[in-house]
Formats: structure tokens, sequence, C-alpha cells
């Protein structure tokens, strides 16, 4: 979960008031207790947090919001197939039957390792072992496409992107200018990867659905969705085979794949990419990400997308008590590929790196060096096909798109998302109805 800046913190009492955490049902504090905090309750920071259950120290996490945000689904969001509420879940509902755990919603400043404190806005935040876990933002050739292109990390994103395009249908359904219509109901996508891919789908299932029942002077051929794509093919890191099959797909659903183009330009009338102008009124962009700010914070060494190249135990050179996991951390596999910002590498990583400091308390032995291996690989199109790529076993097609939607509700947090996420699932397979499609947004 990306943390590389708060918004407003907890105003808590002074840092020592962290120091012993009384036990909320006994109300007895136990002295000299470690301090775990964990920056970020994104997949890697709350895995760890739940793996130091039984771990006699204190645990505090922190975090910007107070929900754990099921990222790879807010395109969803964005589109009207789900609602914010069924991608995400109060992070002290996750914790509250752990007793050694704490939560503070607080703004991240800075971390002071000389006197091992993390700086919040309004208060010192102690620790003896600190994990970082704070996430990924967008990362743009140019800071001020980031105004016209927005992407999708936060809830606030989706819904935005959500209401830009709703409105778009609702303006080109009233436009009597005919060039004004088609740049209304013009949507482009930059980045082919899974995000791009699946938000260009659910962008022309949209379209499709919403613009066929729903409206009278425009219909489902006035849409026009364009995925632009700087490498040869999209899905880069898939084998060439599910790559041309989830092109085709997208093709089959009316999406303009163009690849091997590079984005020069983007402005509130559209895209200049290649030398050709696209007008479009919706833009966006899902071409990239860039780590947070927690290796500037610890002056550590970094890669070119800014993540912390982290030691074989995941610590940051020079601090052995401090670990950054996540699209925080720079990690290897044992091929030596950098292993992908997702769910499950997160998961594994917040689970190791809590083995590791549980044995450390309790002067148990180190585990191993991190070691994991990736060979999943998943992305949907359209409303039941996917290409799904587990090393072993390659599908595509349906039998893809159940076992991306079986992985997928697998990976939410709480039985009521599960539950709500699949129901949403089936009622609009059978019924091709999308029922979450609320301008929310203020105009602007």
């Amino acid at each position: 979960m990306t943390l590389h800046s708060f918004v407003a913190a907890d105003a808590l009492p002074a840092h020592d008031k962290f120091t012993n955490l009384p036990n909320r049902r006994t109300g007895q504090t136990k002295p000299d207790r470690p301090r775990v905090v964990i920056l970020g309750a994104g997949f890697g920071g709350l895995s760890a947090a739940r793996a130091l259950s039984r771990c006699p120290a204190d645990i505090t996490i922190v975090d910007r919001r107070n929900y754990h945000l099921f990222q790879p689904l807010l395109y969803q969001v964005a589109t009207a197939g789900l609602s914010p509420a069924d991608i995400a879940g109060p992070i002290r509902r996750v914790l509250r039957r752990q007793d050694n755990a704490r939560t503070v919603l607080g703004t991240v400043q800075d971390i002071d390792t000389s006197a091992q404190t993390v700086i919040l806005d309004d208060m010192r935040l102690p620790y003896d072992y600190l994990i970082v876990a704070t996430g990924a933002r967008h990362a743009y050739s140019d800071e001020s496409w980031e105004t016209f292109a927005p992407g999708l990390k936060k809830i606030e994103d989706a819904t935005t992107i959500r209401a830009k395009i709703l409105m778009a249908f609702e303006r080109a359904e009233i436009a009597t200018d005919a060039k004004l219509r088609q740049r209304l109901l013009t949507f482009i996508v930059v980045g082919g990867g899974p995000t791009g891919v699946e938000m260009a789908g659910a962008i022309a299932e949209l379209a499709k659905r919403a613009l066929k029942r729903d409206f009278r002077n425009i219909g489902p051929g006035a849409a026009r969705i364009i995925l632009l794509q700087r490498d040869p093919r999209v899905l880069p890191g898939f084998a060439e085979g599910l790559s041309r099959a989830a092109a085709k797909a997208l093709e089959k659903l009316g999406v303009e794949v163009l690849t091997q183009i590079e984005v020069e330009s983007v402005d509130a009338n559209g895209v200049s990419a290649a030398g050709q102008r696209f007008d479009a009124h919706t833009v966006i962009w899902a071409a990239g990400v860039m780590a947070s700010s927690a290796g500037r914070w610890l002056d550590a060494p970094r890669d070119a997308y800014g993540r912390i190249e982290v030691e074989p135990d995941l610590s940051v050179p020079g601090h052995g008590n401090i670990f950054a996991i996540g699209d925080t951390a720079s990690v290897r596999s044992a091929d030596g590929r950098p292993l992908p910002g997702i769910a499950p590498v997160a998961k594994r990583e917040g689970k190791y790196v809590a083995r590791l400091v549980h044995a450390r308390i309790t002067r148990g032995k180190d585990p191993a060096p991190f070691r994991y291996r990736h060979v999943s690989r998943m992305a949907t199109v359209g409303r039941s096909s996917a290409v799904v790529d587990l090393g072993f076993l390659r599908l595509t097609g349906c039998p893809g798109w159940l076992m991306w939607s079986a992985a997928h509700v697998y990976f939410l947090i709480g039985f009521r998302n599960k539950f709500a996420v699949a129901l949403n699932w089936l009622w609009a397979y059978l019924t091709y109805e999308s029922g979450m499609r609320l301008i929310t947004e203020p105009k602007k």
C-alpha cells in the first residue's frame, strides 16, 4: 500500500506511552517488551502483523488510512463493477483479536535511525524493530501528466475515474456536436501490463452494456477504447502465446491495441504519441509505479524505481533491525529476476520477516535467507476471459477467468468481502448487469 504521504494523524500522547502497551483485557503492562513498528497495512505489512500475533512484543501498525485495500480490484470500482466497500476492510477490525497489536492512523514524516524513532506529524514512535511496507505510487515521465491521466492506487482514484467515465456517457448523450461526442466517448489507457489490460477490457464491457441498454442517442459502436503500449506486446511478463491471446480477447471486445508506441505528452484533450494525436476526454495511466519515500527516509541504496535494495534477509543495508518488504523492496528470485509487486510476494515477505523478528526476540535461530520462486501470473480480459500462467499450466478464456476469480476472492480480506465480490460477479455474469454506476464526485 502506498504510504509516501499520509493524511492526518491521531492526536496521541507522547511516545513513551507506546513503550509498554497495556493488555486491553487485563489492563496490565509488560515492561521492557520489544517494540515492533510496521509502516503500511497493505498485503506485506498486515501479513507481518498477523504473523507476529504470538510474539512477546508490542506491535504497532501505522497507516495513513484506517483500512486495508485490495488494490488489484480497484479497476472494477473504477468501471462500476464493484463498490469500494467490497474490496476494503478496517485495519482495526482485522487486528481486533490480536492483543499485542495496536493501530495508529498517522502521517510519517521521517525515520530517525540513530534514535530508532519513526517521526509522525505530532508524535514520535520508538521502535526496536521496524518493518517498512509503504508501497508504491504512480510513475510519470512528466509529473504534470498526472492531472490529466490519473492512475489507480486509492479508492479516491477509482471513484474519480468512475465518475469521469460515467459523466462522459451522460454528456455524450446530450451532445449535439459530433466531434465533441466522439472525444467524450474515446477512452485511452496508457500501459499494457495487467492493470492496463484489465482496465481497457472493463471499460469496453461497461460501454457495451451501458450504451446498449441505458442510453437512447448513443450506442455501443460510438465508444472507442485505445490501449497504448510501449513494448512490442501487451503483458510482456507473460509467455508470448498468452500475450497474443490477451490481445485477441481485447480486440474482440472492440479495444484498439497499439504496441511499440511511446507517449510524448498528455493534456486535457488527449494524448500525443509516436507523432500521432489521440483526442480523448478520459485518459487513464497504467504505465508504471515508483516506490514510496521510504528509501529517502532511510538513506538506503535504491534501484531505478526507488525500491530499497535489501539484503538476503530483507533487512535494509546498514540497519539489521529495519526490514523493507513489498513494493518498497527490490528483491530478486533464485534466477536473478526481480520479484513483481503483487500480493503473494508481499505476503510471503511479510511472513518471512515476522519469523525472523520473532526468532531474534525469543533468541531462536534465524531462518535461512528469503527465497521465493515466482511462477504464477494472471490477468483478466473482460467479462469471462483471462490468461493464467502457473508455470506448469497455462489457461486462457473462461477456464482462465474461473482460476483468476478464485485467486482474487481468496486474497480478499474478510468473509463478507469474499462473499460480496463472488455474489456480484455471479450476478453480473448471469444478468450482464453492473449495479454500481454512481456518479459520486462533485463536478470540477
